[in-house]
C-alpha cells in the first residue's frame, strides 16, 4: 500500500532511493563540580577535544576532491575558523577555572550565549550561522563523551544513493552528504528560504521540508520516492507508480542536460527583447562557477564574509585584494558590490563591539546602511577599497536597506569624500562609478520614484521585501508558510519600483530568490523586469524560459494578477502566463 506524505518542495527534482534516517544523538550535558586539584586536567581534556575536532574536520576536508564546488569546502573552513576563535577555545577554559565546572557544561554555557547573539540578528545569512555554532559545539561534545564520528561524516560510501530523513539539516550536513552521493533529503523542519534549502537548490539536491514527524513513518533502508517540486514523498509505491516516477526522473535529467545548449546563446526573447542575466556571489571563489554558468556579470556581491570569524574588521588593503580578485576574474563583466549588510547585534566577528545596546526588535534595529552610517570609519574603509578596485574593472556600488533620502544622501556624501581623499593621494579609481540603492523594504518601494532621481540604478531584494511587507520571519518554521512572492502587496511594490525606473530611465534589477525561480520569470518579464540576478545554478533554466518566450503573446493579465487574492485564481492566471508561446 502506497503512503503519501506531503511537505514543502524546496528543491526541484525526482529521487528514488532507500531511506537513511539521521539522528543527531547528542550527549546529555550535565554540570558537576571539578575538585581544585583536577582543574588543569579538565582544561587539558577540553583543549584535547578541540584539537581532535580540528583533526576530524581536516580529515573530512582532505577527502573532498579538488574539483568540488567552493561551497563544499567553505563550510568546513568556517568550522575550523570557529575552533580557533577565542569565544570557543578560551572563554570555556576561563569558565572551567573560575566556576570549577566540567568542560561539557562550560562549553554548553558558551554555546547558549553565542546562540542568543545569533538569534537576535536580523540578517538571515548571519542568523543561519547559529547552525554552524551548534555543529561545532556538538562535535566537541561528542568527543568529550567518547562518541564516534557521526556516520554521515565518514566518507565510506554507505550513503551513496540514499535519501536522508532527518529532523533538520545544517548547511554543513548537506554539503558533506551531497559529496557522499545522497540523492535527496526530507526534513521535519525548515523553510523555502533557509540557508540549507538554498544550498540544496544550488547543489541540485531534490529536497522536501516541513514533513511533520516524518521519522515516525519511515523505516531505515525503506524504498522511497521524493518529488522535490510538488513536496510529495511516497512510501511503499507499487510497480506502476515506480515506473511512472522512473520516467519522470529520466525526463527531468534530460531536461537539465538540455539546458547546456543555452550557455552560448544570447539571452533574448523570441520577439527580440534582450534581457540581462547576472549572478549573486558571496566569495571570491564563486567567480569560476559564475563564469561557467554564462552570467553576464555579478548583480549582487555580498561582502559580509570579510567580517566573519575574526576579531577586528578587515583593513582597506585586504578588502581591495578581495574585490580586485573578483573584478579581474570577471573579465570586464560588471560587478555590483553591496556594502556590508550586517545585522543588528555586532558582538561577534569582524563587527564585534560595534553595538552594545540590547535590541528589543532586531528586525527594526541597527543593520545594513544604518550600521554603515553609524560607523563611518569602517564604512569609509570599505568605500575606499571598492573605489580603488574599480580601477581594475567595471564595478558598481550598491547601498542596502535604504529607507530615507537622508540615508542615501549621507552615503553618497561619504563616497564623494572618499573620492576626494583618493584624488589627493593620487590613487586611481573609476571617477564615473555607478551608485545604486536596494529596494527591500516597503518604504523604499513606495518612494522608488524619489530614489530613482538620485541613483544610477535600483535593485529589488525580494527576500527582505517579502519578509518586511508581510511581517513574517522567513526562517521561522511557525510562520514561513506565509512567505508568498505572489501576495498582491508584494507584486504591487515590485511593479511600482519597475515603473519608477522606467519613468526616470534608471535600470532596475532583481537579486532575490524570486529572480531565480523560473515559475515567476514570465510574470516578471511582463511586469517590465529586464535585469535578473540569481544563484549561478539557476541561470540556464531561467534563460531557457526567456529565450522561449514571446513577450507580444503573453496574456495581458498583470493587473489581474496584482489584484487577485484567491490562491486558486492566482494559480490559474500564473498557469496561463506560463503557457506555450510561439
Amino acid at each position: 500500500m502506497t503512503l503519501e506524505l506531503q511537505g514543502i518542495g524546496v528543491s526541484r527534482g525526482i529521487a528514488m532511493g532507500r531511506a537513511h534516517i539521521l539522528f543527531h544523538n547528542q550527549p546529555d550535558v550535565r554540570e558537576y563540580l571539578i575538585p581544585a586539584f583536577a582543574i588543569e586536567q579538565e582544561v587539558d581534556r577540553f583543549l584535547d577535544a578541540i584539537d581532535q575536532a580540528r583533526q576530524q574536520l581536516k580529515s573530512i576536508r582532505n577527502h573532498i576532491p579538488a574539483n568540488a564546488p567552493s561551497d563544499v569546502t567553505s563550510f568546513i573552513d568556517t568550522h575550523l575558523l570557529m575552533l580557533n576563535d577565542s569565544s570557543l577555545n578560551k572563554i570555556p577554559v576561563e569558565m572551567i577555572r573560575q566556576r570549577r565546572c566540567n568542560a561539557e557544561w562550560a562549553l554548553q554555557l558558551q554555546r547558549d550565549a553565542l546562540i542568543n547573539v545569533f538569534n537576535e540578528m536580523d540578517d538571515p545569512y548571519l542568523r543561519t550561522r547559529r547552525d554552524d555554532v551548534d555543529h561545532v559545539v556538538n562535535r566537541i561534545h561528542r568527543i568529550l563523551a567518547d562518541q564516534e564520528v557521526a556516520d554521515h561524516e565518514i566518507p565510506d560510501g554507505r550513503l551513496k544513493g540514499h535519501i536522508i530523513i532527518a529532523e533538520d539539516l545544517t548547511p554543513a550536513d548537506t554539503v558533506l552528504m551531497q559529496h557522499q552521493g545522497i540523492v535527496a533529503f526530507v526534513t521535519e523542519h525548515g523553510g523555502a528560504t533557509s540557508h540549507t534549502t538554498i544550498l540544496a537548490r544550488s547543489l541540485g539536491i531534490p529536497a522536501i521540508v516541513g514533513v511533520e514527524s516524518v521519522r515516525r513513518y519511515v523505516q531505515d533502508n525503506e524504498p522511497l520516492i521524493v518529488d522535490g517540486e510538488t513536496g510529495v514523498m511516497l512510501l511503499g509505491a507499487d510497480e506502476r507508480t515506480q515506473y511512472e516516477y522512473e520516467g519522470r526522473l529520466i525526463a527531468f535529467r534530460e531536461h537539465i542536460s538540455s539546458l547546456s545548449r543555452y550557455k552560448s546563446q544570447p539571452t533574448k526573447t523570441r520577439d527580440g527583447k534582450s534581457v540581462v542575466l547576472l549572478a549573486n556571489a558571496e566569495l571570491p571563489e564563486d567567480v569560476t562557477t559564475i563564469s561557467s554558468a554564462g552570467a553576464q556579470g555579478i548583480g549582487l556581491y555580498r561582502t559580509e564574509f570579510l567580517y566573519m570569524n575574526r576579531l577586528s574588521p578587515p583593513e582597506e588593503e585586504e578588502q581591495l585584494a578581495a574585490y580586485r580578485d573578483v573584478v579581474e576574474g570577471m573579465n570586464n563583466h560588471p560587478v555590483t558590490i553591496r556594502t556590508f549588510d550586517l545585522g543588528a547585534d555586532k558582538t561577534v566577528d569582524g563587527g564585534r563591539n560595534l553595538n552594545q545596546t540590547v535590541v528589543t526588535n532586531p528586525a527594526l534595529g541597527l543593520r545594513a546602511i544604518r550600521l554603515c552610517l553609524s560607523q563611518p570609519a569602517m564604512f569609509r574603509t570599505q568605500l575606499r577599497a571598492i573605489l580603488r578596485a574599480s580601477a581594475f574593472g567595471k564595478i558598481k556600488i550598491m547601498f542596502p536597506m535604504i529607507s530615507t533620502m537622508n540615508e542615501l544622501l549621507q552615503a553618497k556624501n561619504l563616497l564623494e569624500q572618499c573620492k576626494q581623499e583618493l584624488d589627493k593621494e593620487h590613487l586611481e579609481y573609476d571617477h564615473h562609478i555607478e551608485v545604486g540603492a536596494m529596494i527591500e523594504i516597503p518604504a523604499s518601494a513606495v518612494c522608488a520614484e524619489i530614489f530613482a532621481q538620485q541613483v544610477d540604478f535600483l535593485s529589488i531584494g525580494t527576500n527582505d521585501l517579502i519578509q518586511y511587507t508581510l511581517a513574517i520571519d522567513r526562517i521561522d518554521d511557525h510562520v514561513n508558510y506565509l512567505y508568498d512572492p505572489l501576495h498582491p502587496a508584494v507584486l504591487r511594490l515590485i511593479y511600482m519600483t519597475l515603473q519608477a525606473g522606467k519613468m526616470h530611465n534608471v535600470d532596475v534589477s532583481m537579486c532575490g530568490e524570486m529572480a531565480g525561480d523560473p515559475r515567476y520569470t514570465r510574470l516578471l518579464l511582463a511586469m517590465g523586469l529586464e535585469n535578473f540576478s540569481m544563484h549561478p545554478n539557476a541561470i540556464l533554466e531561467v534563460k531557457q524560459v526567456i529565450n522561449e518566450t514571446n513577450l507580444n503573446e503573453l496574456p495581458l493579465n498583470i493587473l489581474d494578477i496584482m489584484n487577485t487574492s484567491d490562491p486558486l485564481t492566482l494559480d490559474l492566471l500564473l498557469e496561463e502566463i506560463n503557457g506555450p508561446t510561439h
